[in-house]
């Protein structure tokens, strides 16, 4: 911090997106007078978004709440700290008393991982519970990322990341970074890292149902049909092997079954699935050549191939393929990061075997449908079948920390419904938005501004190696809570079952309150990768504000990986057998619908001024031209006498909504795409901004049982829906 006149600077890292670019921030008279991208920081170089600035209207927000709220017949009414976790874990308490210790669901959002006391110390909570009902965002996001990587390298958290600075070929596959600044890739500042690319004579490739933003940077375009990527896949690794193109680079002394696969990919090749696709084969050839002559390459698939049908297909085919064309933990190609803080290593000395690391996949599986559980966690499509149906393990409670599902889970209306028949209900969050106007009560932490911050998960998925520690802004009022202090007490509360327990527990509750968030840092700093090289502690931090820079990523394999063998499963069982259903739907012919009506197919779109639905509360990120619109080929408008900005229906299996369209050739014919993260119109929501632009939701539309049959992650994309005049 330096100071100028009356003026004070800061350095900040934005927790608003994965990205974690480097802010400088301007103080004067406490106020913030100026948000700038620090062009020190030297994963960000001065890099920031629109969402930056919002920072300080989330911290001077007039709905944010600063206390606890209880829901009264008269409305919302303020209760002190004490009386609002007494409430709390008494309520708790005696739900479990009655109904058993698995009538309690948690529900952790997505703001998580972007808030460092929360990653630290909100177990200390959940824990306590002893619920087997855990769910959160993971479920309609990148819930197939991870399996894959649990079960090719043995880590759900061991994510191969495109090295997009030194790559002289990069295939993008459902993702528009140029927006999103990189998901699962945390990459500031993307749009001129790809530009770079192609200015070093590389290729930028997209593939998309739509012309994105980043596909209008590219070099090359497809238009590809929702819901087939895998077989797109399919064909390109087919190719492969059949110009004998394959090599397994230096992964191959590690790496098993490569025989498996060419043989399983025999039958799809680029002909057959041409037609389907909507790639034409001569095109996916060349594209296949040109991607395994260049010197290095990488192939990159996000949230676009995540949540459909076939996600978890998708995601291991693409690490596949990576893999065979020699591309994987090679320079330039697609890596792993080493990060200071390396939670990875962390689980690894908890013990060897698979099951001290990581909860098996299908462990335990969910009452009413029978779903699998990832990593302790049910897919959050089953949540509210969980809630509703009747009978022994019936969900009574619910607890949310920082989510709002009503809005960004599958069938909106009938998670809605579910919520408001709850008996009980308790939300960490400090707005009253769509999900938490059903809360009995409201425990608000402090703002991203109140805290410290230390980007423990996105320096572990960034494509440099760097870390930053940001002190706290502002200092927090005194009757306000921290994350820590909520997350312990609560938990300190719900474990106190004797005086012994509760004198134990209350001493372990101070002890974590006093040392913080810092002390956990600074530990795992010392043990990390660079504690003894660089001699780093979070005081070494604290004397670099912008950040300390420990180069590109670098080849680790096979000793980053944590498979028992130590080999590289390029043939997991579980995927393989999910073929079969590929097949079953797309090439035998065998496959009816009973919905022949619903002839588009709906995706979802992000923009750059919002991040699912936190920032639509501000107003000068939801300014301007209406953004929440239905994008749709301008064949599809004609055929049905649409016009550009004409309110339409559109229908689901499960729900239907009004909305405008806009009509582009950015789509592709037959398909029709709507932002996620809008419709603040509910009854209840206390987001005065956000109501004045409320948008529509799209997820009214999403099905909770159209999902990836392997993972049970939701398929927000590809979701068959009419669309028609409004008579």
């Amino acid at each position: 911090m330096t100071e100028q006149s009356s003026q004070t600077t800061h350095y900040h890292a934005c927790n608003l997106c994965e990205a974690i670019c480097g802010l400088e921030i301007i103080l004067e008279e406490n106020k913030i007078v100026s948000i700038k991208g620090d062009k020190k920081d030297p994963l960000s170089k001065g890099h920031i978004c629109p969402k930056a600035i919002a920072l300080q209207d989330i911290y001077n927000d007039p709905d944010r709440l600063r206390q606890p709220v209880r829901r009264t017949e008269s409305g919302w009414e303020k209760l002190s700290w004490n009386d609002a976790y007494d409430e709390v874990t008494n309520n708790l308490k005696k739900i479990q008393k009655q109904y058993g210790k698995n009538a309690v669901g948690v529900y952790q959002g997505n703001p998580t991982v972007h808030n460092l006391e929360a990653m630290l110390f909100s177990s200390a909570f959940t824990r306590t519970i002893k619920t087997k009902n855990h769910y959160s965002a993971t479920s309609v996001d990148q819930l197939p990322e991870q399996l894959v990587s649990s079960e090719m390298f043995g880590h759900s958290l061991l994510i191969p990341l495109p090295d997009l600075d030194r790559t002289e070929f990069v295939i993008i596959i459902g993702g528009n970074p140029v927006v999103s600044n990189g998901s699962l890739m945390t990459a500031p500042g993307v749009k001129k890292r790809l530009i770079a690319i192609s200015e070093r004579g590389g290729m930028v490739v997209v593939i998309d149902p739509r012309k994105t933003e980043t596909a209008a940077i590219a070099d090359e375009h497809f238009f590809v049909k929702p819901g087939t990527d895998a077989l797109m896949m399919l064909a390109m690794l087919q190719y492969l092997f059949a110009q004998k193109l394959q090599s397994l680079g230096t992964v191959s002394n590690f790496t098993k079954d490569l025989k498996v696969v060419e043989k399983l990919v025999k039958p799809y090749t680029p002909e057959v699935v041409a037609p389907i696709t909507g790639i034409p084969a001569e095109r996916l050839k060349e594209l296949v050549r040109n991607f395994c002559v260049a010197g290095s390459a990488t192939c990159y698939g996000r949230i676009g191939v995540s949540t459909h049908e076939y996600g978890t297909l998708t995601q291991w085919l693409i690490v596949v393929f990576n893999i065979v064309t020699g591309n994987l933990d090679f320079p330039g190609g697609t890596m792993f990061s080493k990060p200071a803080f390396d939670f990875l290593a962390r689980s690894a000395k908890k013990g060897s075997s698979k099951k001290k690391k990581r909860k098996d996949f299908g462990s335990a599986f969910s009452r009413v449908r029978k779903m699998p559980n990832f990593n302790g966690e049910f897919p959050v499509a089953t949540l509210a079948e969980e809630i509703t149906t009747e009978g022994e393990g019936q969900i009574k409670a619910m607890v949310t920390n920082s989510g709002n599902p009503l809005l960004s889970t599958p069938n909106s209306n009938k998670i809605d419904q579910a919520f408001a028949q709850l008996d009980y209900m308790v939300s960490i969050d400090f707005f009253i938005n769509e999900t938490t106007r059903h809360a009995n009560i409201i425990l608000p932490p402090v703002s991203a501004l109140e805290r410290p911050h230390y980007d423990i998960v996105f320096h572990s998925l960034a494509i440099r190696n760097t870390a930053r520690f940001s002190t706290a802004l502002f200092k927090p009022p005194k009757d306000a809570r921290t994350d820590t202090q909520i997350f312990t007490e609560l938990g300190w509360r719900m474990s106190s079952v004797n005086l012994v327990s509760k004198i134990k527990g209350w001493f372990k509750k101070t002890l974590m309150q006093r040392l913080g968030a810092e002390h956990a840092i600074n530990d795992q700093l010392k043990k990390g990768p660079y504690g003894k090289s660089h001699n780093l502690t979070l005081k070494k931090l604290l004397d670099h504000p912008h950040g300390i820079d420990f180069g590109a990523m670098t080849p680790c394999l096979p000793n980053r990986l944590f498979t028992e063998d130590k080999q590289i499963n390029l043939a997991p069982v579980i995927f393989v057998k999910d073929l079969e259903r590929l097949q079953q739907q797309y090439l035998n012919e065998t496959n009816t619908s009973d919905t022949a009506e619903l002839d588009l197919l709906l995706i979802g779109r992000r923009d750059p001024r919002t991040n699912n639905s936190w920032l639509h509360n501000s107003y000068r990120m939801v300014k301007g031209k209406n953004r929440c619109l239905a994008m749709i080929h301008p064949e599809d408008a004609a055929s049905r006498n649409i016009e550009d900005g004409e309110l339409v229906h559109i229908k689901s299996r499960v729900g239907e909504i009004n909305i405008a369209v806009a009509i582009t050739d950015e789509m592709m014919p037959g398909v029709i795409s709507i932002p996620h993260g809008w419709g603040h119109d509910l009854e209840g929501v206390e987001l005065r901004v956000a109501k004045e632009h409320s948008g529509v939701n799209t997820n009214i539309l999403t099905d909770e049982f159209l999902l990836d049959a392997i993972s049970g992650n939701a398929a927000l994309n590809g979701v068959p829906i009419a669309l028609s005049r409004i008579q």
